[in-house]
């Protein structure tokens, strides 16, 4: 199975992609299931799990949670999580049978990094996206040290906020997802050739788009 467990939509201020039009290149690049994180809200995850309708293909609906040490990725959740601090935001996640990932560790711009230093990691996250399609290749390259050092999960993650950006990085396991990351059972893969483009792409859309 090849999931891209990092995705966002329009409502996420900057992006400006529909669920529709997620759902369908999901599907063209040969995904068999996707994570629809925006930023502190589910309502993209919620949208894009209503428009599909196959069986075989899974949506699962989720948050991407700014916190005080940086931006964790909460799988499989029912309701928002209020954004702050870092242990209650991952505790909270788990009240609600979800998966506390950390999302792009050691991106290069600040605000984007996460502080783990003194955390016993194993207790608050289940799992480190060891590959952003938004990350270069030697902070990749560092989230998978901290992954294998901490003894968490691996997954992979495009980013996307674009279209050209679904499927960009992936999750790569066997049988159901949650009991892959449980077990350590998962890899992942990618390319970031399009991670500047879209993180510009980015910056615009919220800075100025959104602003007209």
């Amino acid at each position: 199975m090849e999931y891209d467990l990092h995705i966002h939509t329009h409502h996420s201020s900057c992006s400006i992609l529909k669920a529709s039009t997620l759902l369908k290149i999901a599907k063209r690049v040969g995904l068999n299931g996707i994570a629809v994180a925006d930023h502190n809200s589910i309502k993209g995850g919620v949208e894009v799990s209503k428009l599909n309708k196959d069986k075989d293909f899974e949506v699962i609906p989720s948050i991407e949670v700014n916190t005080d040490r940086g931006h964790v990725l909460g799988l499989y959740v029912n309701k928002d999580v209020k954004p702050g601090d870092f242990f209650e935001v991952s505790e909270e996640i788990r009240r609600q049978g979800g998966i506390a990932v950390m999302a792009h560790p050691f991106r290069m711009i600040p605000k984007l990094r996460s502080d783990l230093n003194g955390v016993d990691v194993k207790k608050y996250l289940d799992a480190v996206e060891c590959y952003n399609a938004r990350t270069s290749y030697f902070g990749n390259r560092a989230a998978v040290k901290f992954a294998e050092k901490n003894k968490l999960a691996k997954t992979g993650g495009s980013d996307s906020h674009f279209s050209f950006e679904i499927g960009r990085s992936r999750t790569i396991f066997e049988g159901d997802l949650t009991n892959a990351i449980k077990n350590r059972k998962t890899r992942v893969k990618g390319s970031n050739v399009t991670g500047l483009a879209g993180s510009v792409l980015s910056f615009f859309t919220k800075r100025v788009l959104r602003r007209w």
